[in-house]
């Protein structure tokens, strides 16, 4: 087999793997992160907290925590279904603004000087993957029918 046959069998392999592995990727980030926050064991509740302080707090936060992280298994269970892409698109951008947040809200948690973003900080621009990985998936979905 030359290099190239094997080049593009390769380059192959990793289209036909790409959507599911980014689906069930993405599945595995929201559900568990989502059921730890349910469970009352997310490392990121204490910032949660702060960020949901710092804006307008409607509910009691225990209650927000809990529906924030069944939020975020919705999310990931939606990314295991074909089809569901364009309503957990929406749902996925709604997150990701209220996790953006801390960043610019509570900058003193989530950098430590100019482009030095704590532990925090880092978690939250990783996010940036998902919203790659998750842009990846919504362009394969099926065009609608006019």
């Amino acid at each position: 087999m030359s290099l190239q046959t094997l080049d593009l069998k390769i380059i192959g392999f990793f289209k036909r793997a790409f959507i599911p592995v980014s689906r069930f990727g993405l599945f595995v980030v929201f559900f568990w992160f989502g059921i730890l926050k349910v469970l009352e064991l997310s490392p990121a509740s204490g910032v949660v907290q702060r960020l949901f302080e710092s804006t307008v707090p409607f509910m009691p936060f225990d209650t927000f925590l809990i529906l924030f992280g069944l939020f975020e298994c919705l999310i990931g269970i939606l990314f295991l279904i074909r089809g569901t892409e364009r309503v957990v698109i929406p749902l996925l951008l709604i997150h990701m603004v209220t996790t953006f947040g801390p960043l610019f809200l509570l900058p003193g948690e989530t950098w430590t000087s100019f482009l030095v973003p704590t532990l925090e900080g880092q978690y939250i621009i990783k996010n940036l993957v998902i919203i790659a990985t998750a842009i990846g998936v919504a362009s394969h979905v099926r065009p609608m029918r006019g």
